[in-house]
């Protein structure tokens, strides 16, 4: 069975419309934009893990424990610091978690790593590399996204590079990395709108606030230290997401 979110053929070219939307260079999403034209009801949020940024000698247990928790779309491995060697030996039995139970494999920034591993795709940040070359190294089926800080002109460039979702964020503050982008919810309203591309939003998201960016219009919530640090442990975490969500 294929991870649940690829989505296997090519996504349509964006029309020209909304390349003039962007050239209207607004400070931030007009108001009622996507009240004004959102046609369709919009699927559920899911829930995008990432791993922390080091990873203790339990952690392949505390991963089986978050996803069999409940649904989850996809794990990210992002590991700083260590050699693709260290990161390739680290992957392999997580790689094997996430494939028995259906949940998308996704390397952080190295595309070559992701050919090497076999994973199911990869995550590139703006200085990763271009999404073609990741298509072109990983095939037609990989599941490719980008890092779009607050920006509307990269996620349209990402998404005419063929890129599978685009990531915006940080949405609040956050410990588990250092960022220097704040994204407005308003953001995955107006893709949402113009864009058939799924979106995720990351940074400082937890369950109290995810519900809120779900409804923004998030496709994925992605979160590491909200369930990683939870004090009650991963499943607990994850349980409470879930519930965020499904409301």
């Amino acid at each position: 069975m294929p991870p649940p979110f690829l989505f296997g053929l090519p996504l349509p070219r964006f029309p020209a419309y909304i390349a003039r939307m962007d050239d209207l260079d607004l400070p931030e999403v007009p108001e009622g934009f996507v009240e004004r034209f959102a046609q369709e009801p919009r699927d559920p949020a899911e829930l995008y893990l990432i791993s922390p940024p080091e990873l203790d000698a339990g952690f392949a247990d505390r991963l089986k424990a978050a996803l069999d928790a409940g649904p989850v779309a996809a794990f990210q491995l992002r590991l700083k610091g260590p050699d693709d060697h260290a990161i390739a030996r680290a992957a392999e039995p997580l790689q094997t978690i996430c494939a028995d139970r259906d949940v998308a494999f996704i390397i952080n920034d190295s595309m070559a790593l992701a050919k090497r591993l076999g994973a199911d795709g990869v995550h590139l940040g703006q200085s990763d590399g271009d999404p073609r070359e990741a298509r072109e190294l990983l095939g037609r089926e990989a599941q490719i996204g980008v890092t779009c800080h607050n920006s509307r002109h990269l996620a349209m460039e990402a998404g005419e590079a063929g890129a599978d979702y685009v990531a915006f964020g940080a949405f609040y503050p956050t410990a588990t990395k250092d960022v220097s982008h704040r994204a407005d919810p308003a953001i995955l309203g107006w893709w949402s709108v113009v864009s058939p591309i799924p979106s995720v939003a990351i940074g400082g998201i937890t369950a109290a606030t995810a519900a809120e960016i779900a409804k923004a219009g998030a496709d994925f919530i992605a979160v590491s230290g909200a369930i990683w640090n939870d004090p009650k442990g991963e499943a607990a975490a994850v349980w409470a997401f879930l519930e965020a969500l499904a409301r």
